[in-house]
């Protein structure tokens, strides 16, 4: 199991639970995904779960990003939902890796704990702007 060396990011980690705008949050999750998924080892499997998680923990921040050029609360909603399902697909690959022993469950918690927090977030903003959408 590597050492991912992941403590060096506590820094970025700690600004983004103070941070109060769920686009930095997204934007500051994918920084440390990157980061993650570039220390993986340089065999297959990671390869394979590395792609996944890019591509899911990346795509939280991309429709965050993408609804606030929304043309309507409808469209809108519907970039939040896009980037919910993103988020609880991180959270799968997250602890596909943790239960596997791939990665050391000290390296994960923090990640498992923001992407559940952003699950948190978008579901909670989810409900309001359908609630406040007649």
């Amino acid at each position: 199991m590597p050492n991912l060396n992941t403590t060096n990011n506590l820094k970025l980690r700690t600004k983004s639970l103070k941070s109060n705008s769920l686009r930095d949050r997204t934007f500051d999750f994918s920084i440390q995904i990157i980061k993650l998924i570039s220390n993986f080892p340089n065999k297959t499997v990671y390869w394979k779960i590395g792609d996944q998680l890019l591509r899911s923990g990346t795509s939280i921040g991309a429709n965050v990003t993408e609804a606030q050029g929304s043309l309507s609360k409808k469209e809108f909603i519907s970039f939040y939902h896009i980037a919910l399902k993103s988020a609880k697909e991180t959270v799968y690959w997250l602890e596909i890796l943790q239960k596997s022993n791939l990665i050391k469950e000290s390296e994960l918690s923090w990640f498992i704990d923001e992407s559940n927090q952003l699950v948190k977030m978008l579901t909670s903003s989810i409900l309001t702007l359908k609630r406040n959408l007649n």
